[in-house]
Order: structure tokens, then C-alpha cells, then sequence
């Protein structure tokens, strides 16, 4: 049996439902582990559209698995090494899941949203037009849109529950939320993973403008990377082949269904309208696109 092309929500017979979130669904396993699902939901503007992006949770899923492969002699991740089919019995229900479920510890998530920005665009932008700052960094005059910054920038948010909006703090804000050496070692290790990505993308087509991790910590106090790594929904991808300083360069991610979007009479409140068949097929072929370029086609 093959998995199936597109999958909205999942439903499990054999484990709890633990949380549906924008794109993933989670499942408690036991006290230690966690299944994660990555579905083919999107959100824009922090509302879940209604219409599902065909093989979106398998290449989200394959792109943070090479990442946290990659990157775990910078940082360990919350991958437990188990297999799907050691937690699911059910034929079908593996099939369902395959290629896009993984099997994690149970860890402590910090209460930020750790965000590297190695160039200005989107919110970043709009902040340095009016203030000159960006989470409080004040960033050269002169910059111009979508420009190289001199050195990547980690500028924090909060996390924001389902349909409420993040919003941008300064590191000051993130040791009064978790304490100064906790705060610094994610600010350290944002930066480090950030740029040993950046520069292995740049290498194969794809500049990476901006992103944002994730991380938790053990019952020892380690700091682990959790949830997605560089993937096309949590980073800004750029090809570099298109690459303008000055305009805002097509985007290998969810930003064609956002500009889609922006031509519409929408407040950006639930509910989401729906999108033309174009604009799913268009932006399923960036996924696939993006995951090409970085690790090879898995199709």
C-alpha cells in the first residue's frame, strides 16, 4: 500500500490525540515519547486554510529529518530513534503515516520561538523602516530590502497559541522568561545552526533569508532542537539564481500562497478562503522544488 498523496488531519485508533496544532498533529505514546504528524495543513497569516497542499507533511518531514541528521554534532534533537511500525500495529494506519510521522522524546518546550534573520524581509523590514531596530538591534542606516545583513541577527518571539499572532521581543524579554544562561545558549545555538545551514543551501541554489527553531530541554536541563529544522514553513527560502537586493525574491515556500492571498477582500480571520487549484499545484511544486535542491527528489 502506498501512503496517501494528501492528508488533512490524521486519526489514530491505537494513541491519544495529545494536540492538533496549524500543521501537526501529536499523539501521546507513553511518559517518554511522542508521535509527531505533519500533515499537509498550511496557515497563513496564522489561520489554517481549509485546503490541504499535496505531499507538503512527507517533504516537511524528509527536509527536518536531513537537518536534524546534519546539524546534531551542533545541537542533539528530539528524535528517539523508533521506528513507526514499533508503535503502530494497524496496517493502515502505518500507511497513512508514512513518510511523515516521526517518533520523539518527551521534552520541556521553551516558551519562545528562536528566529535567525541573515537578511531583511518581511516583518524584520518593516520594523528597521520605522524604527531603524529590529527586536531591539539597531541594524545600519542604509539597508536596503532584502539585503545581506553584515552578520545574522537572532531576534526572538512569543509563542502565540493557535489563530493568535507571535510576536517579536527583545533577548532582554527572553531572561525574564527563562533566565540568562538558558536564553544565551539558545541565542548561541540559533546562530551556529543558522549559519552551518545557510551556508550548505547557499551551495545548492538556495539562499535561506531567515528562520526560526524551536527547542526544549530534558529533565537534566539539556537543550535539544524539537518540532521542524529549516524546513520551507518555518524558513524564508530564496533562489539564489533570482536573488535582487532591493525586492522581495520569489520564495520556494508558502509566500506564493500569501501573495495569492493578499489580492483577496480578507480580514485574515478565520475562516480562511479556499485556494484555486492552481495555487495548490504551484505551491506543491515549490515544496518538492526546495526539498530537490537541499537533499535530492524523494519522489
Amino acid at each position: 500500500m502506498n501512503a496517501p498523496a494528501v492528508l488533512y488531519e490524521s486519526s489514530l485508533s491505537q494513541l491519544t490525540l495529545r494536540a492538533r496544532g496549524k500543521v501537526r498533529d501529536i499523539y501521546d505514546i507513553d511518559d517518554e515519547h511522542m508521535l509527531i504528524v505533519t500533515t499537509d495543513r498550511l496557515s497563513a497569516f496564522d489561520v489554517i486554510l481549509p485546503d490541504p497542499i499535496p505531499q507538503k507533511g512527507r517533504v516537511l518531514t524528509s527536509v527536518s529529518n536531513f537537518w536534524f541528521s546534519k546539524l546534531k554534532h551542533i545541537l542533539p534533537n528530539h528524535l528517539a530513534g523508533v521506528s513507526l511500525a514499533e508503535v503502530l500495529t494497524d496496517p493502515q494506519e502505518l500507511t497513512q503515516l508514512e513518510g511523515r510521522a516521526v517518533v520523539v522524546r518527551k521534552l520541556k518546550p521553551l516558551p519562545v520561538e528562536a528566529i535567525v534573520r541573515g537578511y531583511i524581509i518581511g516583518s524584520g523590514w518593516k520594523d528597521y523602516q520605522q524604527t531603524g531596530h529590529i527586536c531591539g538591534i539597531r541594524l545600519p542606516e542604509g539597508l536596503q530590502q532584502a539585503q545581506q545583513l553584515p552578520e545574522p541577527i537572532y531576534t526572538p518571539s512569543s509563542k502565540a497559541a493557535v489563530g493568535d499572532h507571535d510576536e517579536n521581543i527583545t533577548f532582554a524579554k527572553t531572561v525574564d522568561l527563562m533566565g540568562q544562561e538558558l536564553a544565551e545558549k539558545v541565542r548561541e545555538a540559533s546562530l551556529a545552526l543558522y549559519q552551518e545551514a545557510a551556508k550548505y543551501a547557499k551551495e545548492r541554489g538556495i539562499i535561506i533569508a531567515d528562520t526560526k527553531f524551536e527547542f526544549g530541554t530534558d529533565d537534566a536541563g539539556v537543550l535539544y532542537l524539537i518540532d521542524e529544522a529549516l524546513t520551507p514553513d518555518s524558513s524564508r527560502f530564496w533562489p539564489a539564481d533570482q536573488y535582487q537586493v532591493g525586492m522581495s525574491p520569489p520564495s520556494f515556500d508558502k509566500q506564493y500562497v500569501r501573495d495569492y492571498l493578499e489580492t483577496l477582500d480578507w480580514n485574515k480571520k478565520p475562516p480562511a478562503p479556499s485556494l484555486p487549484e492552481e495555487v495548490i499545484r504551484r505551491t506543491t511544486e515549490k515544496y518538492l522544488e526546495a526539498e530537490a535542491k537541499l537533499i535530492g527528489s524523494r519522489n
